[in-house]
């Protein structure tokens, strides 16, 4: 099989599909990568190291996707690339469709296999390729709460882990999942306050059990959580359900009752937020403030951290992309639940229920497609 990586283009990306490693891995089992010039390079791999190990460099980005049948990406493709794609190309890349009608319109009416890594899911319920961006996505979430308290920054000028005799800045997290609890773990390690609220109670155990004891957690409920968002000075929405638009935890009126210079970090905007008052920002222009709050809503956050989110995602793709690229992306489907999954649109048509929903579009079942 013929695989291109095009070199991102979504505003701040600096990822790229896979490392070098990833690509011998695929030249290895027979099929050619071609890789766009200096599509690396933002993650500190070098055209050089990809033609050692036997790539093809790519000029052009039209040229990338003319010649591919498939194409692996790290984001959803944007307005620019959309005349790029031919009907039948696979695509395998994060595509978050449920928060964006146009792109899952224009992926329909290009005739596209959309393959989708956030909806890859094990029989355990673990979804493997969003799992790593998550935990790297909290880690950042910690790390914003801190910068964006500071006085400097347009905010309360509280340190997140006070001193000795000075209370430390107090941050409430919704949802206990891998980016819930990273960034749990970020903020109780500088001496933050932190709250994780959850509403699976098996997962409130585990990670009672886990964390430090300056985590507290607690069962998500409307009162109780409304309270305590109230005295937060950090709110970290993390909640995920898996390719469905993320329900809106806190509105437009819950957001008028937070603290004056407060902070709203939403990890989960690539599908469309869980706060009513969210809308996507840049790493070059990361906040906006509403209601006197400060909100970061960066809708691609690992891509600050490029080189170690190229290497994780490279390392939870490739068993999936080999399968595709070793099979054909037919019975690679067929032979594993997880990949099936993971298709999105196929033949023109929505196959991923909670897409067509959040679109009130039609859908029809994998099976249906690939047996008719």
């Amino acid at each position: 099989m013929i695989i291109g990586i095009p070199k991102e283009v979504k505003h701040d990306e600096n990822r790229v599909a896979l490392t070098p490693a990833g690509v011998k891995s695929f030249i290895d089992s027979g099929h050619e990568v071609m890789i766009q010039k200096n599509a690396g390079e933002g993650s500190g791999f070098k055209d050089s190291e990809y033609l050692d190990i036997g790539s093809k460099l790519i000029d052009s980005i039209e040229e990338v996707y003319k010649k591919s049948e498939m194409i692996i990406k790290v984001k959803e493709p944007i307005k620019e690339e959309y005349g790029y794609l031919k009907k039948g190309q696979i695509v395998f890349t994060f595509f978050h469709l449920a928060s964006n009608k146009e792109l899952t319109r224009a992926m329909l009416d290009k005739g596209i296999v959309g393959i989708a890594y956030e909806t890859i899911q094990e029989p355990d319920g673990n979804i493997p390729i969003l799992a790593p961006m998550s935990e790297i996505a909290g880690k950042i979430a910690g790390q914003v709460a801190a910068h964006y308290l500071s006085a400097n920054n347009y905010g309360s000028g509280k340190l997140i882990g006070g001193i000795p005799g000075v209370a430390p800045a107090k941050v409430v997290i919704i949802g206990g999942g891998n980016a819930g609890a990273c960034a749990a773990k970020v903020c109780a390690g500088m001496g933050g306050s932190v709250e994780v609220f959850d509403i699976n109670q098996k997962r409130i155990q585990y990670l009672d059990d886990i964390m430090p004891k300056n985590v507290k957690l607690s069962y998500f409920s409307n009162y109780e959580f409304l309270n305590s968002m109230k005295t937060a000075d950090a709110i970290i929405g993390t909640v995920y359900v898996p390719g469905a638009k993320a329900p809106k935890i806190v509105t437009k009126d819950m957001v008028k009752s937070l603290k004056p210079k407060s902070i709203l970090i939403d990890v989960c905007i690539d599908q469309g937020g869980c706060f009513e008052t969210s809308r996507p920002t840049t790493h070059s222009n990361p906040v906006f403030i509403e209601n006197e709050v400060i909100h970061y809503c960066v809708a691609n956050m690992p891509g600050a951290f490029p080189k170690t989110s190229t290497i994780a995602l490279t390392n939870a793709t490739l068993k999936y992309g080999l399968d595709i690229a070793n099979k054909g992306y037919v019975k690679a489907i067929l032979d594993s639940e997880p990949l099936y999954k993971g298709v999105e649109v196929i033949e023109g048509k929505i196959t991923y229920k909670a897409v067509a929903e959040a679109h009130d579009m039609d859908f029809i079942s994998l099976n249906h497609v690939l047996n008719n």
